[in-house]
């Protein structure tokens, strides 16, 4: 496999054997237990990366909390590595542990909303699709990611970034309590008068501490009417209208989303809008003449879109076929010679790029609040390459390292859940050091012996 892993594996028995600790496990949950070659196995292995292809021993199919932490118990008294699968979007594929019990946590896919509280509950295996439509239903939404197959677990503990997210801040943000099984199978209610510890650590420090069975999500009145802006130029000639389009994004309103893309040598500037359409067509028509006083655009584009639509449009109909290698950076400006960086498009099978605005209600946040990091990024970067040739994995995955690097002086941190192959060094870009001696110290107190280690590991001082 391409990607290294950068974890250590403890895949061995307890000495005893393995086969009858299938029956054993099965006797523990009510849900399905896989093993290699039963019907079904390699469809539950199989994760958004296509370039994972690891085996686990036994995957669990989770139906319940109960479910999730008896399996928890079992691997930790046969020493089995732990991976957490739901939408599987984790780019070096942590979820799919080789020799190890994987938790299948999709059977828990329900979302309940209450209307008259404007909360839902959010069970940890749902994707992001299924909340959407659920909260839309009654006229209501939180901050979801931008790809409907995307897991809510996975987003909202690393932080949670969406076409929302300016108005009504991260989806980590908007949890208002998280049921939580640890590391010795306890469920616990985690909120900010119960365990405030792992309330705190939760929101934004990944799946260090335990798994999330059901999240409580705030949501916010949203009519689910959006446009899509886009203004598209010629990579070699797009400088002076994307600085325009920085400047213009500094004083945006809320309900925009200033983002852009490089794909192949064209550059998209714009921005999505959630809200009154007719508002957004008046905010791109001022955008759109700034831009032209740089340039005339190859393309003008201004496409009204319901919020499911506009949820679901990034989802890629190529689905799970592609193999995928990306690398991310926060700024807390986009100065011109990181423009200047940015469109420098020399050489073949670049990856494609994207930015997106950041400030807002993510700003407002006190830095100390939550896990979750680097709260003055002004925008966010992710080089990002998809192929389908395993010949060409080096070459794929080194030009967007090698792009990457070029943004390194402008860089002001990371995205954890951008985080890929970057060890340590990637967790210090992603929090301060205060931080990670804090959630260190969470670590300590309910996962000492490491067992959730298949993410962006925080250690505990002792492993």
């Amino acid at each position: 496999m391409a990607i290294k892993d950068d974890v250590g594996r403890r895949t061995e028995g307890a000495g005893w054997s393995m086969s009858m600790s299938g029956k054993v496990l099965r006797g523990r949950v009510e849900g399905p237990v896989l093993e290699p070659g039963d019907a079904g196995y390699d469809e539950a292995r199989s994760v958004w990366n296509a370039m994972i292809d690891r085996r686990p021993r036994f995957v669990v199919r989770c139906t319940s909390a109960d479910d999730v932490a008896a399996a928890v118990r079992f691997a930790v008294e046969h020493e089995l590595e732990v991976g957490i699968r739901c939408g599987g979007h984790g780019i070096v594929g942590h979820a799919v542990p080789d020799g190890g019990l994987m938790l299948d946590l999709r059977p828990m896919g329900a979302v309940r909303v209450d209307v008259a509280a404007r909360r839902a509950l959010v069970q940890g295996g749902a994707l992001l699709g299924a909340l959407d439509r659920a909260t839309q239903e009654h006229g209501l939404a939180t901050t979801a990611g931008n790809v409907s197959h995307t897991g809510v677990g996975g987003l909202a503990l690393g932080g949670g970034m969406g076409w929302l997210a300016r108005r009504y801040g991260l989806t980590c943000d908007n949890v208002v309590s998280f049921q939580l099984v640890t590391a010795e199978g306890e469920i616990l209610h985690v909120d900010a008068d119960s365990h405030p510890d792992l309330y705190w650590a939760l929101r934004g420090g990944g799946g260090n501490f335990g798994v999330v069975t059901e999240f409580e999500f705030a949501l916010h009145p949203e009519p689910g009417t959006a446009l899509s802006v886009e203004f598209l130029f010629p990579s070699a000639s797009a400088a002076d209208a994307m600085r325009i389009w920085r400047d213009a994004s500094l004083t945006a309103d809320r309900r925009a989303t200033w983002n852009a893309t490089v794909v192949e040598r064209t550059v998209s500037l714009g921005f999505v809008w959630v809200g009154d359409p007719v508002e957004g067509v008046v905010q791109a028509g001022e955008l759109g003449a700034r831009l032209a006083e740089a340039r005339e655009p190859a393309e003008r584009m201004v496409a009204p879109l319901s919020y499911l639509q506009l949820q679901a449009r990034e989802d890629d109909v190529e689905g799970h076929a592609l193999r995928r290698y990306w690398k991310g950076h926060y700024f807390r400006e986009l100065r011109d010679a990181a423009i200047d960086a940015l469109l420098a498009r020399d050489g073949d099978r670049l990856p494609n790029v994207s930015l997106q605005a950041y400030g807002g209600a993510i700003a407002d946040v006190a830095d100390d609040d939550t896990a979750f990091s680097r709260r003055d990024a002004a925008f966010e970067f992710v080089a990002a390459a998809r192929w389908d040739d395993p010949a060409e994995d080096a070459v794929r995955m080194e030009s967007a390292r090698g792009y990457a690097r070029t943004m390194d002086p402008f860089a002001s941190g990371a995205y954890v859940n951008v985080l890929g192959d970057d060890g340590v060094a990637g967790l210090r870009r992603a929090y301060t050091d205060e931080k990670l001696a804090r959630l260190r110290s969470v670590k300590d107190a309910h996962d000492p012996g490491n067992v959730f280690h298949l993410n962006q590991n925080i250690a505990p001082t002792r492993t």
